[in-house]
């Protein structure tokens, strides 16, 4: 009898083990790889995490800190990701393999999932420093972004239009959003260029804390940039504190880009699970009241992953 028992608690235990054995391989991780924590891309990619973790089944989802675009698609070619936020230009250059912007090879990898909303180029610089204009940036001390990220090659191509270079400035600094505003409140430089959505935190933080001017890019320099992804745009007036008056600029489209190894049931989940839920991003920032489904596959840079495309073919985005 005793035997009998022992054998029963054996087999109960190994159907234990095999149960959770098959639901550990069901589990699926999506890390999604964001930027600094003073941007845009960090509470989009939170709210999504949050939306995945809940809504999809057998899904851990986290998102990372990262220095954003560029070394986004780093890691998604990697596999060190499945879902990351970065700017048009950025996943063209990664995809074709632009060596100037840091892509020695093609990441041919790369995947399209959804298009989501536009950086705005901001040149935000102290009213002390006498900047108005982008040639009143000469002789000055400006941070342009992380080194080869997204916003620094925005801003090589900005400042290139505009017949600006590094060498120009009295001192260029390579920083995220968050450090390049410390500095500006302590005098330590002048100007800061951030490519990211309307409303971006850092900025709105030291526009109260200092006078700011929003320094305009003109639609003419704008289209000497070259690149069909900058689009004339303004930063609407009363963006920032002590901003009264529309400020033109460029906008850049943002997407939401994957790669081929992730599997085309999950692609097609994030996609229609990130449609069902877009309200909850809409309230992480307001810079996602503009992501919009029908927009979904708009300019996108690399070819959309097929299972987001079955899911975007169901609902008529695609033929």
């Amino acid at each position: 009898m005793r035997a009998i028992k022992k054998i029963g608690l054996i087999l109960s235990l190994g159907a234990a083990l095999a149960t959770s054995a098959a639901l550990a391989q069901q589990q699926q991780f999506v890390n999604i790889l964001t930027g600094g924590q003073s941007g845009v891309y960090y509470p989009l990619g939170v709210a999504l995490s949050q939306i995945y973790a809940k809504n999809i089944p057998n899904v851990r989802s986290t998102a990372q800190v990262t220095r954003a675009s560029a070394e986004n698609m780093n890691l998604l070619q990697a596999g060190r990701g499945e879902l990351a936020l970065a700017l048009a230009d950025t996943v063209s250059n990664a995809y074709k393999g632009n060596a100037e912007a840091g892509f020695a090879k093609p990441l041919t990898k790369l995947r399209g999932l959804s298009a989501t909303y536009n950086n705005y180029i901001q040149i935000v610089a102290n009213a002390d420093s006498g900047i108005k204009t982008l040639a009143d940036l000469k002789g000055k001390r400006i941070s342009v972004g992380a080194a080869k990220s997204g916003t620094e090659l925005n801003a090589r191509a900005i400042f290139k239009a505009a017949g600006l270079s590094y060498s120009d400035m009295a001192k260029i600094e390579y920083l995220p959003f968050g450090e390049s505003v410390e500095l500006m409140k302590n005098r330590q430089l002048d100007a800061t260029l951030q490519s990211a959505g309307l409303g971006v935190a850092s900025i709105r933080d030291l526009a109260t804390s200092v006078n700011i001017v929003v320094v305009a890019v003109p639609a003419v320099v704008v289209t000497r940039v070259g690149d069909a992804a900058y689009q004339p745009s303004v930063i609407p007036a009363n963006t920032y504190a002590g901003q009264t008056v529309d400020i033109p600029t460029a906008a850049i489209p943002n997407f939401l880009v994957t790669h081929s190894g992730v599997s085309d049931e999950l692609a097609y989940q994030m996609a229609k699970t990130l449609y069902a839920n877009i309200d909850t991003m809409y309230a992480a920032h307001n810079a996602a009241k503009t992501i919009q489904r029908e927009n979904a596959v708009r300019g996108m840079p690399v070819p959309v992953h097929p299972g987001a495309a079955r899911y975007y073919k169901e609902v008529g985005v695609m033929k």
